[in-house]
């Protein structure tokens, strides 16, 4: 039986619409791939998936970039050259400018990061591993020379601190030496002590003595107290010499 007719509408079996859009995608690949090839034609196609994964081709002879641009310039050229002064169209194509590359920068960083592999040819595979090759010496190179950096900073302060270290004890043992050599300080006489008290001396008086052979003798302190009061005289002993002789 022949292969009968597809019906062209939406395949709601989405296994049966991944593995029909990657049949299709094979052969519109190798399509582009043969007429680029036999008539020396410049081709450029790109495909999003319905899960937003992106295929693109380009012929061997020429870059994706090189195709939009030329893009770019045959279906704006009308345009530019109606619309010189209108500032929207300059606007407009900027913007495609812009967005295209911006999907070929996104396009290329999912390709560092190792997905979106399958469209890339051996060629293309080699480009980019030679380029990461490249990127991880340079990230090597400058992880090196900070470190380097780093472990001389170390050094450098590890001298200093030593250096700081034997002058401080440089220092500590001239103070012991002068300790050693410096003679016991003299303290001076305190004035704020007060001298020793002298015992003063006896006095004698007339009231309250009695006389016996010559010698004054103090009377009883009982006879004293009945007596009452008395004014006493104090007399100095020179006095008490003379009143005697």
């Amino acid at each position: 039986m022949g292969r009968g007719r597809v019906q062209l509408k939406r395949i709601e079996n989405s296994s049966s619409r991944h593995v029909t859009f990657s049949k299709r995608r094979n052969g519109l690949l190798k399509k582009a791939n043969e007429i680029s090839v036999l008539c020396d034609a410049q081709v450029a196609l790109i495909v999003f998936s319905c899960r937003g994964k992106l295929t693109e081709f380009s012929s061997h002879s020429s870059s994706m970039d090189n195709i939009l641009e030329r893009y770019e310039r045959c279906s704006h050229s009308e345009q530019l050259a109606g619309t010189n002064s209108d500032s929207q169209g300059n606007l407009s194509l900027e913007l495609f400018k812009l967005t295209t590359r911006a999907e070929v920068l996104q396009k290329n960083i999912r390709n560092y990061e190792g997905e979106d592999l399958d469209p890339l040819s051996l060629k293309e595979l080699q480009s980019l591993e030679h380029q990461l090759d490249n990127a991880l010496k340079r990230i090597r190179m400058k992880k090196n020379q900070i470190m380097m950096e780093s472990i001389s900073e170390r050094h450098k302060m590890e001298k200093a601190l030593k250096d700081q270290n034997n002058m401080l004890a440089k220092k500590v043992k001239e103070k012991e030496k002068k300790a050693l050599i410096t003679p016991p300080q003299q303290y001076p006489f305190d004035f704020n002590v007060s001298p020793p008290q002298l015992p003063s001396p006896p006095t004698l008086t007339l009231g309250g003595t009695r006389e016996e052979g010559g010698a004054m003798l103090v009377g009883d302190n009982e006879a004293e107290a009945e007596a009452g009061p008395s004014n006493n005289i104090v007399m100095p002993p020179w006095m008490m010499f003379h009143m005697t002789s």
